[in-house]
């Protein structure tokens, strides 16, 4: 006899998701970075939150953390993983039938012990939060619980006030630099950088053979956020109008931009909308991570200056498939990608402002504080000079960087280092601190 007793229909539908039965879920390219992270806060009541945009592999993650779980001796009947992103799970519309289909798990499955939850794109589930306080606090039966949303507004407001100290957010990203190479199987060179550059790093590209199929897949992505994230949840009015936004603030990027430039331009292009509007619609796009503001910062007063902001797309993919050859070059997408590398590294990124100069980043991390200056390529002594002059009156000890796709590494000048591109990863890796 088996230990398992009849399976409910929505068991029998759902349990080729998960591990039981022998079941072996496909896990995709391993990332190991957020494993390890992960795994370093597993074994306690914290409820873990995996934040990014859709299609950014969270899903696979939740997945790999079950199976490395598993190889450290979890019972595969103690692991229980829901993806509201499957119609199979179309039917938990709410916490209680959340509930209740984690009850006819326990009834079918008689896991013994701590039992292990994983919900996917949680936010679907109307009232979700209610459910993960009540179990994240549940002194009867021990639960550790992992969710996921493609929102960075899940634990906004009073959820963040319920839950105070009791969760950790980590958030996902396309791939980086080090995990192209890994899943390229490629070494460390210019030219493996320009083609992740020119590519893109949503995890699912690779898989894909031609141009005109990435295309489709990034539009595709852009799409189903904009209409299912934004627009169908917002109920926007002008979805032509967001959309435009988008693409205006992908092509605009490492560029200063303020809420009033953007009503101007489209103002002058005979467009009807206002101040209030604009502004409502960027925050609904960074709020589903297509897009990250970037604030300014003052280096003197560090202060943080309004009005003015710099905006970055999530992946280059949107501008090298969908936005290709308007306003901006390979220099501003390098300076986009150099943005997201130091996201991916844990540091908060600002612009740094100092009289009338601006430098591009201002990373910090713990008690550490990086400068960055992000230009294409140093091709003449001017070049030079304007790209190193942004230091100038800089007279702190933080370190001071020059990025650039220059084929030589130009020395030390006046304590400023110059890094290529591709040999930024292990710059900052000195700087991995949990």
């Amino acid at each position: 006899m088996t230990k398992y007793t009849i399976m409910s229909e929505n068991i029998a539908a759902t349990k080729k998701f998960n591990f039981w039965y022998e079941n072996n879920p496909e896990l995709g390219f391993e990332r190991i970075k957020y494993l390890d992270k992960l795994m370093r806060f597993s074994g306690n009541r914290l409820i873990k939150v995996l934040v990014g945009q859709r299609r950014t592999g969270k899903s696979y993650i939740l997945k790999q953390t079950i199976k490395r779980l598993l190889e450290s001796g979890v019972q595969p009947e103690n692991t229980i993983y829901i993806n509201k992103e499957y119609l199979e799970f179309d039917f938990i519309t709410d916490y209680r039938i959340l509930s209740d289909f984690i009850e006819e798990y326990k009834q079918t499955l008689r896991p013994q012990g701590k039992i292990y939850i994983f919900v996917d794109e949680i936010q679907t589930i109307d009232g979700w939060e209610r459910l993960v306080n009540s179990y994240s606090q549940n002194s009867a039966d021990e639960y550790e619980l992992y969710i996921s949303g493609s929102n960075s507004q899940l634990l906004a407001g009073e959820l963040a006030t319920l839950l105070s100290g009791r969760y950790i957010l980590f958030q996902i990203f396309p791939f980086s630099f080090d995990e192209f190479q890994e899943f390229q199987q490629i070494g460390v060179s210019k030219e493996s950088y320009l083609k992740y550059l020119q590519s893109g790093a949503l995890p699912e590209l690779f898989h894909l053979t031609d141009i005109e199929t990435k295309r489709y897949y990034v539009s595709a992505i852009k799409d189903t956020v904009l209409l299912r994230d934004i627009i169908t949840r917002y109920k926007i009015k002008d979805a032509g109008l967001l959309e435009d936004i988008f693409k205006f603030l992908v092509n605009n990027a490492s560029n200063l931009i303020s809420i009033s430039n953007i009503v101007n331009y489209y103002t002058s292009k005979g467009r009807k909308t206002n101040y209030e509007t604009i502004s409502t619609y960027i925050s609904y796009i960074e709020q589903t991570f297509l897009i990250h503001k970037v604030e300014r910062y003052t280096i003197k007063g560090k202060e943080l200056l309004s009005g003015s902001y710099k905006y970055y797309a999530n992946d280059p993919a949107y501008k090298n498939y969908l936005y290709a050859g308007v306003n901006y070059g390979i220099g501003s997408l390098l300076e986009n990608v150099v943005y997201l590398q130091l996201l991916q590294e844990g540091f908060e990124v600002y612009t740094g402002a100092m009289r009338n100069r601006e430098i591009d980043f201002v990373a910090i991390k713990n008690d550490q504080k990086l400068y960055f200056q992000v230009a294409y390529v140093l091709s003449d002594e001017t070049t030079i000079e304007r790209e190193y002059g942004v230091y100038k009156n800089i007279d702190d000890n933080y370190e001071k960087y020059v990025v650039t796709l220059d084929d030589v590494e130009l020395p030390i000048r006046n304590g400023i280092r110059h890094v290529q591109a591709w040999k930024l990863s292990s710059i900052l890796k000195q700087f991995n601190v949990i």
